[in-house]
């Protein structure tokens, strides 16, 4: 036992100095430049094999979403792989000319469509018809997937995007001989994008939001529980965006949101991968250099006010019974950002945390239990969560009380001298890892130049992490952890009639 102590404690001796010459090593490997339209690059240097990773980050997400128009930032991120004036197009020039008429016919149709007073039904209906026949017409011009088909074609892999509330991003890894290739593409489509097939596209979310939220009771309870427990902040929308904007805005407005928040100032772009300055930065600059600049967008939003009572959401579905609470936290900014990492690291990473320790294994109550930080976003004040799903016969307030009582142990004992070491230990490693291979360094890079305008934190945030002491922990959870500071969110399941009224596939069935 006293050996299988001192493991992580000699780990975290070795990683000290490992991390320091990776630091000095890194610096030695690493430029930042910024281009003169305000993009932000950075080349990591790693020699391993003849390839490359990248990963762009744009500092706009779901929660930049304008009012009325929820889902824009997650919609253009659907239109990034549709092409541009030379990629996926049969004739450009065409269909430019229909893409036009189609916006202009559909602001025709939303105008009488959405008119309160005097709307006329049969010209709403035709209005949506020639509408409809234009973005058939445009059809005949495109060439589907010709982008993604290029990526893959030449050694591409891993292509991908992702749209959450504080950003978006795009990456892929290439062989370093198709650098000029991959500069070529992934500029193109920020220096001039299509809205091409936006119509159908737009169909596509939708259908994806009825299945992710609408037909699914988790996904329902927790839009409600971040829409209860944000009242201001625009957290409080769906990344996926709400029904009725997702039929309603328009290839125009896509179009307006990228011109606004999609400014090279707004973005930065990591490669890492076996390259040298001198082949890479003249093709980036040859290339990215050339999409037009626009001024940083207004970082600023609406502030959550304090809360001051507890809020509830409770649905009742024929569905397996959750329980959840929030807890208002400071954004990733705070002083306090790496006690919340400790907290969750005790409540929640593995089969020694103690929310598994005493709600899974030894209480038996619960399939699975933890608590995280980042609900739902990291950049604005955002929500430290726990959840736990009962186990059958077990009830929603037995997860209420069982999480309680840990917190309030948090709140009133120190942790021990070992879980606080483990955490520290878990964290260097983690970070270790992360430098390992190519994709996860060019994502830690873009994302700490991002947020803090260094990559270098990806090295200063041991400091931070070291500096936690078990009082922190304390005051942090007695500051946080407050009847008045939590919303919950519950789903009861609903009991169905039995007998001859109600049809077989509604009869009850056992929690999976």
């Amino acid at each position: 036992m006293k050996f299988l102590r001192a493991v992580p404690l000699l780990f975290l001796a070795l990683s000290l100095p490992l991390l320091a010459q990776d630091l000095a090593s890194f610096e030695k490997r690493t430029e930042v430049r910024t281009l003169p339209n305000g993009l932000t690059i950075i080349l990591c240097q790693r020699h391993e094999a003849p390839v490359f990773s990248f990963y762009t980050i744009v500092d706009a997400g779901s929660a930049q979403d304008p009012k009325g128009r929820t889902g824009l930032a997650h919609m253009f991120e659907h239109m990034a792989f549709k092409g541009t004036p030379t990629i996926g197009t049969k004739d450009y020039a065409a269909e430019k000319v229909v893409l036009e008429k189609i916006e202009v016919a559909y602001e025709a149709y939303i105008a009488e469509r959405d008119r309160i007073v005097g709307r006329d039904e049969k010209k709403v209906l035709d209005l949506e018809k020639q509408w409809k026949d234009l973005v058939a017409q445009a059809e005949q011009y495109v060439v589907r997937n010709q982008f993604g088909e290029i990526v893959e074609e030449n050694g591409g892999v891993g292509m991908n995007a992702g749209t959450a509330e504080d950003e978006t991003v795009y990456f892929y890894s290439m062989p370093v001989n198709r650098l000029e290739l991959w500069a070529y593409l992934e500029s193109s489509r920020f220096a001039e994008p299509v809205m091409r097939e936006f119509y159908k596209e737009r169909d596509v979310v939708y259908e994806e939001r009825r299945m992710r939220v609408d037909s699914d009771p988790t996904g329902r309870l927790v839009e409600q529980f971040v829409s209860t427990a944000f009242q201001a902040n625009p957290y409080r929308n769906p990344g996926i965006g709400w029904p009725s904007d997702l039929k309603t805005f328009s290839a125009t407005d896509a179009l307006n949101f990228f011109k606004t928040y999609y400014a090279p100032s707004n973005m930065t772009i990591a490669v890492v991968g076996d390259l040298t300055p001198e082949q890479f930065w003249p093709v980036v600059e040859k290339y990215f250099g050339q999409i037009p600049s626009h001024p940083k967008p207004d970082e600023r939003t609406t502030a959550e006010p304090p809360q001051n009572s507890e809020r509830r959401v409770a649905l009742e579905e024929t569905a397996q019974p959750l329980y959840v609470e929030g807890y208002h936290r400071p954004d990733y900014l705070d002083k306090d950002d790496a006690v919340y990492d400790a907290i969750t690291d005790l409540m929640s990473n593995g089969r020694t945390s103690r929310l598994y320790r005493s709600l899974v294994r030894d209480q038996r109550i619960a399939a699975v239990a933890a608590g995280f930080s980042g609900m739902p976003g990291q950049k604005y004040p955002h929500l430290f969560a726990f959840y736990a799903v009962p186990l059958p016969g077990h009830t929603n307030a037995q997860m209420r009380t069982a999480i309680h009582a840990e917190i309030e142990r948090l709140k009133k004992e120190d942790v021990t001298d070992e879980e606080l070491q483990m955490f520290k230990t878990r964290s260097r490693a983690s970070i270790i890892r992360g430098l390992g291979n190519d994709e996860g360094l060019a994502t830690s890079l873009a994302t700490m130049q991002t947020r803090y305008g260094d990559w270098r934190e990806l090295f200063r945030q041991l400091d931070r992490i070291d500096k936690v002491t078990k009082a922190d922990i304390r005051r942090v959870a007695n500051e946080t952890f407050v009847e008045a500071n939590r919303t919950v969110g519950v789903i009861e399941t609903a009991q169905v009639p039995r007998g001859p009224s109600a049809p077989p596939s509604q009869q009850p069935t056992a929690p999976q």
